[in-house]
């Protein structure tokens, strides 16, 4: 027994001596501790191995909006092959995203936007709408070997399974819908898996985050499209909405016990003070609610000093077209000398990153996402110019110390758990009759 307690208390002597040991032999060798630790893992490494067993998720990019502007919806001679610049026709100047970057970018989902213009007549922006979905599912169809359509988070992982780009649609802008609950209704069966309650400007039921507040957040017709939404599985995304707004929404959920919410593009709004940024009062509510904001790369709602720069070009622009009206020539050129002694502002993947710490310091690493808006700005940051750059912000957040597991989440696991949250809502709400409100009588 004695025997028994000395080997106990020499093991314990040794376990106790070893870092002693262990510095007494280093100095006597000339090295340290920290040169015999093992070497800190690679963080381009880290990023790779992440983003090989979840490829990003991205929330939005506007390639279906370039169709209709570069090529009138006419895919005939689109080549999504390649879209850089070609210096003539529709490609004269470089789109972001084409087949061989998102595969550079490790790129596994895409929402595609079926964005149209705010400012079109509702009736129109509907039909305008319904032609955008039409053309994505074309091109999605058009190149079956690189793109699959996904309507459920199952097909998402059955495309990533199978090397394809799950391709998803979202609508931006609630008056996609016509202030209709049946237009909602029909665009949901037509594949649209979200809705941004509203663009840029306010909708008749809901205030957006750059206009005039009419309706102090939402009306209650504008509460019954969140409440449809949710019955059906359809995702609510809160970019561009007002701060009212984004509250009133998480309320009439919470009140619902409903499914998580998303904002598909937007940033921290204590990192860059844009009202299309996400305040902390919000972000401290995604833990109750289960949702995600999915980081932008638009310069402008990445970095106050861009922001200022834009503000300060647009205050220029409109002096000299006050000073020279009439006179395009010379307001160009003295624009021009003002560009030359003022050069544009610049953001950095390193202020993506800083959004994607003060997200995850105020909600937590399960509410994050990316949201790059791609093909919808005149560029991202500098080293994330297009969809290729996304393995370079990867990289700089495992600098930071964010691990492999951390990194799967933001680039595609969070905004997957989303999506099967709000299909199971819809599975369990399968029996709820559609809501109902009366259409207007003709004259």
């Amino acid at each position: 027994m004695r025997s028994a307690v000395l080997t106990c208390a020499s093991a314990l002597a040794l376990t106790i001596a070893a870092p002693a040991l262990a510095q007494e032999s280093a100095e006597q060798t000339g090295l340290t501790l920290d040169m015999l630790a093992p070497p800190a893992p690679d963080p381009a490494e880290v990023a790779d191995a992440a983003l090989e067993a979840a490829p990003v998720w991205d929330g939005h990019n506007d390639v279906p909006w370039q169709l209709r502007g570069r090529y009138n919806n006419v895919l005939l001679n689109f080549d999504f092959g390649n879209t850089r610049a070609q210096g003539t026709g529709p490609l004269e100047t470089a789109m972001h995203t084409d087949l061989p970057r998102l595969a550079a970018g490790k790129v596994g989902a895409q929402f595609w936007s079926v964005y149209v213009s705010a400012a079109m007549p509702e009736p129109e922006a509907v039909v305008a709408t319904i032609e955008q979905i039409d053309v994505t599912k074309r091109l999605i169809a058009r190149y079956p070997d690189e793109l699959a359509l996904a309507l459920t988070s199952d097909d998402v992982q059955r495309a990533m399974q199978q090397g394809k780009i799950a391709s998803l649609l979202g609508m931006e802008g609630g008056h996609s819908i016509g202030s209709s609950l049946a237009v909602l209704r029909q665009m949901y069966t037509l594949g649209a898996r979200y809705l941004t309650l509203t663009h840029s400007t306010n909708t008749p039921w809901a205030d957006s985050a750059t206009a005039d507040p009419e309706h102090d957040g939402l009306t209650g017709f504008g509460e019954t499209v969140v409440r449809e939404m949710q019955r059906m599985g359809m995702l609510v995304d809160l970019s561009h909405v007002s701060e009212a707004t984004m509250q009133d929404a998480l309320d009439v959920i919470a009140t619902e016990r409903g499914a998580p919410v998303i904002f598909s593009h937007s940033g921290a709004r204590a990192v860059a003070d844009h009202p299309r940024n996400v305040p902390d009062s919000v972000l401290q509510r995604m833990p109750a609610n289960g949702g995600i904001v999915m980081v932008v790369a638009l310069p402008g709602y990445l970095s106050n000093n861009v922001r200022d720069w834009n503000s300060r070009q647009t205050a220029e622009i409109e002096r000299l077209e006050a000073l020279y009206p009439g006179a395009a020539d010379q307001v160009d050129a003295d624009l021009a000398e003002w560009l030359r002694i003022n050069p544009p502002a610049q953001a950095t993947i390193a202020d993506m990153a800083d959004h994607i710490d003060h997200i995850r310091d105020v909600a937590g690493i399960d509410h994050i996402g990316i949201g790059g808006d791609y093909d919808g700005m005149a560029t991202g940051p500098v080293g994330m110019e297009d969809v290729a750059g996304y393995p370079a912000l990867f990289t700089e957040l495992a600098r930071r110390g964010y691990s492999q597991e951390d990194l799967e989440k933001i680039s595609s696991r969070n905004m997957m758990r989303v999506l099967r949250a709000a299909e199971a809502y819809a599975a369990d709400h399968a029996g709820d009759l559609p809501l109902e409100t009366p259409v207007e009588k003709e004259a």
